[in-house]
């Protein structure tokens, strides 16, 4: 898995930076089986030049392919037109992600005293300690853990 990702990082990077090269692009593989891309060739019996062609990008085709796949997910002024409201000012988005960080950080907090704390309670109404067992510290971290996924992503 790993080398798989090295390698697609090594083709990613070889395929961003040969439109700068302009130069030909050479693959081969050593002899402990480790996949090599180079600018110039090496004179390994394996050696291959590759087709690659390229043409710059699209930001319009690149906006549009991000929001086809991602959708509305971050964007605020979407789901504003799609109730019929104004879209939020700018300092209503900047005070609605403040909030969120607040909440992100809480929820962060206390799922960390939750891990580390050895016994957890709850008071009861007449302010008497109930502590809990296991299968309820295990629910409060779970609660804990998918507010802070909705809450930090």
């Amino acid at each position: 898995m790993k080398r798989k990702l090295i390698l697609a990082a090594a083709v990613a990077a070889v395929l961003g930076a040969a439109p700068v090269l302009a130069s030909d692009i050479y693959r081969y593989t050593d002899a402990e089986g480790n996949v090599h891309y180079v600018d110039r060739p090496t004179g390994a019996s394996d050696e291959e030049r590759l087709a690659i062609s390229s043409r710059p990008t699209n930001p319009q085709q690149v906006q549009a392919r991000a929001a086809a796949r991602y959708g509305d997910r971050n964007d605020d002024t979407n789901e504003a037109a799609d109730a019929g409201e104004k879209p939020a000012t700018r300092a209503e988005r900047a005070a609605a992600a403040k909030e969120r960080a607040q909440q992100c950080q809480k929820f962060r907090d206390q799922l960390e005293t939750y891990v580390t704390s050895r016994r957890l309670y709850r008071e009861t109404e007449n302010g008497e300690r109930e502590y809990l067992d296991d299968e309820e510290v295990q629910e409060a971290r779970s609660k804990t853990e998918e507010r802070i996924v909705e809450y930090c992503n």
